[in-house]
């Protein structure tokens, strides 16, 4: 109840917010209020959201047929060679799109026709940090909502009356009718999910968040949500079990404001744990498997090691702080140790 009434007074004033940046610069969309659900919103703690801000103006995406180097300085011309995408990056160029607006070849985001939303070198031309900033101070929200960072994302906070809550807010172009070859998924001999539920998941495509320089990030929220939403059609208990694992996450495991560990490693966790165990008579049992997904996460977090459930390559621990991991690697520990004596704390048990 506490992050649901946080989700409804987000989702207010991020559509004044939105609509105000979207009144500044064309090339970003109002995101709308939902009374039922809004998938620009991803809970990733109690006081942690990732805000994704659709673009306008991209539209027919095509996968980049040829591979280049790219030089770049803040003037454009070739001097240093930036780094190569890693598993989860890829640039990402107007060509790409069969439809654009030519706002997006204006030199605030495109550098030889490469979309690049934040420069490293100046963040003060991050399109998005310039509006949403104007708009803070400039309209009815200045005293709701404050700029903490600027950078490659936008981060804010926001006071609601349940608490405070920290905000990245993060471009995202939606491709919704294509499915990246970088994700060879479903897997070979995979029984989970089923081939039609899979196929309904592909169907909603990926998404590009701009959280790197000069890279896109892949990203799969819309996908992973349909996953989550139908994870029990065979009567099993894997929400209740990823339920009780965040409220121990959240209350013994990883508590705090910016906490290591986040809902979408937990959700990942259990997306791989469903696919290594798929029948519904795996998941008859609360405690087996709430212990198995306890399990699954002590072991990425011992070993700093989270695969991405459709990027394989992508190792969604890998900027986390060693210190913090090892903290809650021996706090799982202990839990598995003995975890009748956790049980107590555990409104599902």
């Amino acid at each position: 109840q506490r992050v649901s009434q946080m989700v409804e007074e987000v989702q207010k004033v991020i559509y004044h917010l939105t609509t105000e940046i979207s009144n500044q610069d064309i090339r970003f969309q109002a995101i709308p209020y939902s009374l039922m659900y809004n998938g620009n919103i991803t809970v990733l703690s109690p006081s942690q959201f990732l805000v994704t801000v659709p673009v306008r103006g991209l539209s027919g995406y095509r996968e980049a047929r040829e591979q280049r180097w790219r030089y770049y300085t803040l003037q454009g011309a070739r001097l240093t060679p930036s780094g190569a995408p890693r598993a989860l990056q890829q640039w990402l160029e107007v060509q790409q799109f069969m439809e654009n607006l030519w706002q997006w070849l204006k030199a605030d985001v495109s550098i030889q026709g490469n979309l690049v939303i934040c420069f490293p070198e100046n963040n003060n031309l991050h399109p998005l940090n310039k509006c949403s900033t104007f708009c803070l101070y400039s309209a009815s929200l200045s005293g709701k909502v404050s700029v903490l960072t600027t950078g490659i994302t936008v981060h804010v906070a926001m006071e609601t009356s349940v608490g405070q809550v920290e905000i990245e807010l993060a471009p995202e172009v939606e491709i919704p009718t294509a499915w990246s070859k970088r994700a060879p998924w479903p897997r070979c001999l995979s029984r989970w999910p089923s081939s039609d539920r899979a196929k309904c998941v592909k169907s909603f495509g990926f998404s590009l968040l701009a959280r790197w320089h000069y890279h896109w990030q892949l990203s799969f929220l819309q996908a992973e949500r349909v996953l989550l939403e139908h994870l029990d059609e065979d009567g099993g208990c894997r929400r209740r079990c990823f339920q009780a694992l965040r409220q121990m996450k959240e209350d013994v495991w990883c508590p705090g404001r910016r906490p290591v560990i986040t809902s979408h490693h937990l959700q990942t966790v259990l997306f791989w744990t469903c696919e290594k165990y798929p029948h519904a008579k795996d998941w008859r049992v609360f405690s087996k498997g709430l212990l198995r997904l306890a399990r699954k996460l002590h072991k990425c977090v011992r070993q700093r090691f989270l695969k991405h459930f459709f990027v394989r390559s992508g190792n969604l621990l890998q900027h986390a702080a060693s210190t913090e991991l090892d903290a809650v690697a021996q706090k799982l520990a202990l839990f598995l140790k003995d975890p009748g004596s956790s049980c107590g704390l555990l409104t599902f048990c």
